[in-house]
């Protein structure tokens, strides 16, 4: 497998005493490279005439790789390191998310307004008007960010609390991204009765719920339930979040290759949550062959171990994942690292194109197929044609409440993928250049309105 390239989840700052004398730095930024950290920004903290104080970023690309970066500076003679900083561990510090109050309170007359007795007539009215709650509370605009970390990442099975700094994650991006006000709810659960008896215990706070990194395949039946068992909107990012990011950037690499989705043979590793949602949802896109695969080979109806979820897909074909790509056009992974060797690649139909999704590291490193495939995409955000769920999740909760649409319907989830597509203009399309960046403030409210306008013509919008 080839070398992972360094990247800010592995970031180290190093605050280090050197000799104030000429050269010195230039040592020091000598053994970073030699032991293959990234060097970013630097600063000069204070100098005097015989020593200098500098603390100097660095991007590694692993817990082993960080202890030999920093051993390589501790061989400089003269330099001495004065703290060494896990840069993503102190951003975490205290948590990454707080509750604010929008109201300022000056005086008694603001208090009765806000809380007693003035409080009680709006309870009043919602209560005669149900429908006002979204009005004049933080319904109208909150979504609960539910889990029961069974699924955390590509981790596992970490538990509640474990999973709480990625639900923390989701919701700062839900604010940035979105302006929408999300909470984690990391239940300590895994049994998915007593979820949906949680999440539908807890709906009548929230305007939506995001249901995130719950294992497969008990996260199907618990969005089944509680799609039809609650009136706001449920979405399962692992599965349609995916699904929407990873049809907006093939919709674009097809045009690159001069190919059509419903002429191609698309091979999709990886049959959970997120895999069985791309297979659902390139099919509504107009894909008549896909062929997908888990960690026993090809979904095949000569086997006896498929559940429903994956019996649905089974086709005919029998064999490994090597079998499955002869001829592919498209390969999309979500599934293992290193899974998928150059053969298998090679194997493909001309003008191949690959998507290797794992995370951090991709089923097949780009590095390896550099000029043997026409559109290369990962998971990753230091490798171009990122596919992040991030551009989808906020804009399709956004839309999805700003029209009170009672549930989310597959062709929000189509909608989203062609406006998400539509971003990236003729003239900027390119081989590394097939989907937005998640910066590009256009998207979020591109998303949206094309949710909220796919909920109208669906019937399940109430605004």
């Amino acid at each position: 497998m080839a070398t992972l390239t360094p990247n800010p989840s592995y970031s180290l700052s190093l605050r280090l005493k050197l000799p104030n004398k000429t050269g010195m730095l230039a040592r020091v930024t000598q053994a970073i490279a030699e032991a293959g950290g990234n060097l970013g920004d630097f600063e000069l903290i204070s100098r005097s005439r015989y020593d200098m104080v500098r603390v100097l970023h660095v991007d590694a690309s692993s817990e082993d790789h960080v202890e030999d970066i920093i051993a390589a500076v501790k061989t400089v003679a003269e330099v001495e390191i004065l703290e060494i900083c896990d840069r993503t561990f102190a951003i975490h510090e205290g948590g990454k998310i707080s509750v604010e109050s929008k109201l300022e309170l000056h005086n008694q007359d603001d208090l009765a307004m806000a809380y007693t007795p003035g409080v009680g007539r709006v309870c009043v009215e919602i209560a005669e008007h149900p429908d006002r709650v979204f009005d004049l509370t933080i319904k109208g605009n909150t979504v609960a960010i539910v889990t029961d970390g069974s699924a955390v990442l590509g981790l596992g099975n970490l538990g509640p609390a474990a999973a709480l700094p990625v639900m923390e994650g989701k919701a700062l991006l839900f604010k940035k991204f979105a302006g929408l006000d999300a909470f984690p709810i990391c239940l300590d659960t895994q049994d998915t009765d007593a979820i949906v008896t949680a999440v539908k215990q807890l709906a009548p706070v929230f305007g939506g719920v995001n249901l995130e990194d719950i294992s497969a395949p008990r996260c199907f039946e618990i969005e089944a339930r509680l799609r039809k068992e609650l009136d706001i909107p449920v979405f399962h990012d692992d599965q349609h979040g995916t699904a929407i990011v990873t049809l907006a950037a093939l919709i674009n690499a097809l045009k690159l290759v001069n190919k059509s989705l419903t002429q191609v043979k698309v091979v999709i590793n990886g049959a959970g949550a997120a895999g069985v949602a791309i297979a659902k949802l390139l099919q509504k896109a107009g894909a008549s062959t896909i062929v997908l695969c888990d960690s026993k080979g090809i979904l095949s109806h000569s086997r006896d171990d498929l559940n429903p979820q994956k019996l649905e897909f089974a086709i005919d074909q029998s064999g490994s994942l090597a079998d499955a790509m002869v001829g592919a056009d498209i390969f999309l992974g979500v599934s293992a690292p290193g899974v998928v060797s150059v053969e298998m690649v090679a194997s493909m139909a001309a003008d191949p194109i690959v998507f290797a999704m794992a995370n951090p590291i991709p089923e097949i490193q780009p590095e390896l197929v550099t000029g043997k495939v026409a559109v290369m995409a990962t998971g990753r955000s230091d490798y171009p044609n990122q596919i992040n769920n991030v551009l989808a999740f906020p804009g399709v909760l956004r839309g999805a409440l700003d029209c009170r649409a009672q549930e989310i319907t597959p062709s929000m989830y189509l909608e989203a993928a062609y406006a998400i597509a539509a971003l990236v203009s003729p003239q900027e399309l390119t081989h590394e250049h097939i989907i937005p960046s998640v910066f590009d403030e256009r998207v979020a409210a591109a998303v949206a309105s094309a949710v909220k306008h796919a909920a109208r013509v669906d019937g399940v919008a109430r605004k």
